[in-house]
């Protein structure tokens, strides 16, 4: 029996994790939290999430610390300043922790990469198990296609995303530019505008649409003379997101210390 701790338990994802629970012989809801003065706190999770009553309140984020042990796992669908907040705790209690955040400052994403090399920890912008399958596949497409394709990265999300182009966008490119051996910090372009000159065979264009209630579409377009070769993931509901999360916490509890990727869940 893994216990599990979530935060951001009044979200989207938050209750589709208390659902995924709740639906698990193999796991146990411990904890879970959000923000200080959220209109939610002191409620059943159970009851919000429409599971029934599962004798589990959520609680004020600042008592995580007494919820925090080496044999919970805490899942982090939050705001980075909360993840950051959540992961220094942890720290301290040694626990372990799956993280999903993305939208990290610079400054934020040093002390993130500090913190997660001192805990076992899953990082990973998209827990879908389809989106990680997909970056293997373009990985292996980028290299045998190699420079005589120009390279586009198009992300869709809902109209409430704050961050832009998307963690998962993100590490697509970088999953590019390590196949193609390239620098993304020189040849990433995000968006066009204007006369800009042609495109470069060099780059790497990532590109953000916002909409609706999109739950996350990701498509890497491999342009070349003749022919096109479009990868494509489609998100249909955010129950893959909290599957994925939830097959990661089940793994990381008998993890090395550090920080791992899920498709060391995946593939191993």
């Amino acid at each position: 029996m893994v216990h599990i701790i979530i935060s951001g338990a009044c979200g989207r994802m938050g209750r589709m994790i208390i659902q995924g629970v709740t639906n698990s012989p193999n796991l146990e809801l411990v904890g879970a939290i959000d923000a200080t003065e959220h209109p939610l706190l002191g409620q059943d999770a159970g009851e919000m999430a429409g599971v029934g009553h599962i004798d589990v309140s959520v609680q004020d984020d600042s008592e995580l610390s007494q919820l925090l042990t080496p044999s919970s796992v805490l899942i982090e669908f939050s705001t980075p300043e909360a993840t950051l907040e959540h992961l220094r705790m942890a720290v301290e209690k040694d626990a372990p922790m799956v993280i999903a955040t993305t939208g990290y400052s610079d400054e934020q994403l040093q002390e993130f990469l500090q913190l997660t090399e001192r805990i076992r920890c899953v990082v990973a912008p998209n827990m879908s198990i389809g989106v990680n399958v997909l970056l293997r596949l373009v990985h292996q497409a980028a290299i045998a296609l190699g420079d005589a394709y120009d390279v586009e990265v198009i992300e869709a999300h809902h109209n409430q995303k704050t961050d832009s182009p998307s963690g998962t966008a993100i590490r697509i490119a970088e999953v590019l530019a390590d196949a193609l051996e390239r620098d993304l910090d020189e040849v990433g372009v995000y968006g066009r505008k204007g006369v800009v000159g042609k495109r470069t065979r060099q780059e790497i264009g990532i590109h953000a649409v916002r909409g609706g209630d999109i739950v996350g579409d990701h498509t890497i377009l491999f342009a070349g003379t003749g022919e096109r070769i479009e990868i494509i993931h489609r998100a249909h509901s955010r129950e893959t997101f909290a599957q994925g999360a939830l097959r990661a916490a089940q793994w990381v509890v008998s993890a090395s210390t550090g920080r791992h990727d899920i498709a060391e869940v995946l593939f191993g």
